[in-house]
């Protein structure tokens, strides 16, 4: 019973951590890369879908994405679907492909995306903290209920609380490490 509880504490903490990491993906360095335009959605054949659904990404340099639509008469609702994602990207359309060109960050811009690190990290801790909750409160269900004693309640409520020191050391360092790579000029 206490060790189910703890599983499943540390799965969602590890859910949680991966969602950060796909939160940071969204958020653009001044490097290529294809998850950038992981948010982007094309009209296809009347249906929002992802634009890897439809198009192949590949990185051509360091700062120029290139797109190919699987289907060639595709290629103009991508090029409308990336203008209009808000990414302020200007896809360059050559008749069989995109360029996207990666424009330089400026000061402003960096600090603009390091807050925005800084509020998907806040996000990810918050909810590390509700599973804890969670997980504690289960803890507590079991005591009232006499299934378990108060000594084995926090045995593992010591151990919750580990996962959940891990979970945010975790997020600290992966914040860190975007920052930095948001600060790299």
């Amino acid at each position: 019973m206490i060790n189910e509880i703890k599983k499943d504490a540390q799965e969602r903490m590890q859910k949680s951590l991966d969602s950060l990491a796909h939160a940071f993906g969204q958020i653009r360095t001044g490097k290529a890369h294809p998850s950038i335009l992981g948010s982007v959605m094309v009209p296809y054949y009347g249906t929002d879908t992802s634009i890897t659904q439809v198009a192949n990404i590949t990185v051509k340099d360091s700062r120029t994405l290139q797109v190919v639509a699987f289907e060639r008469n595709m290629l103009g609702a991508v090029d409308k679907a990336i203008q209009s994602a808000g990414l302020n990207l200007n896809p360059t359309n050559l008749g069989e492909l995109l360029l996207i060109s990666m424009p330089a960050l400026t000061e402003e811009t960096r600090k603009g995306f390091t807050k925005q690190a800084r509020s998907a990290a806040e996000d990810a801790r918050v909810a590390v903290r509700n599973i804890r909750r969670d997980a504690l409160g289960e803890l507590k269900k079991l005591v009232k209920d006499k299934e378990i004693s108060e000594d084995e309640e926090r045995r593992a409520a010591a151990d919750i609380q580990k996962l959940t020191d891990k979970a945010e050391a975790d997020i600290d360092s992966a914040t860190k490490a975007k920052e930095a790579d948001l600060m790299a000029v």
